[in-house]
């Protein structure tokens, strides 16, 4: 999966998703309701991307696939990074980013959801 094409699939998860360049132009970031949900390094290659993941389940990952990282520049127990080097289905990639941004949305006040 190349960057281009997950981005145009996280636009289109869920409405009122936000793209930024806080970190600079080599980091594209994506927030729902202000929290941080999936970095992309656009400077990589092969590209890496970060997304938040239950405890539990990013140990799982990590120990299943070899481009599953612990989070580059992130809380190790809690953020993956995903080296996307063409070893992990697209499918997987998609579901991890999904859940990402489900852990974030559930922990935001039921208005800002």
């Amino acid at each position: 999966m190349d960057i281009e094409a997950l981005r145009t699939y996280v636009t289109g998860l869920k409405e009122g998703i936000e793209e930024a360049f806080p970190f600079g132009p080599d980091t594209l970031v994506f927030k729902y309701g202000g929290k941080i949900f999936l970095l992309m390094a656009l400077d990589e290659v092969p590209p890496r991307i970060n997304v938040k993941c239950d405890p539990d389940r990013a140990l799982e990952l990590r120990e299943a696939y070899p481009a599953i990282i612990p989070g580059y520049h992130m809380n190790k127990k809690h953020w993956n990074t995903l080296i996307l080097d063409d070893s992990l289905p697209a499918k997987l990639v998609q579901q991890l980013v999904a859940d990402s941004l489900e852990l974030i949305a559930a922990k935001l006040p039921r208005g800002k959801r």
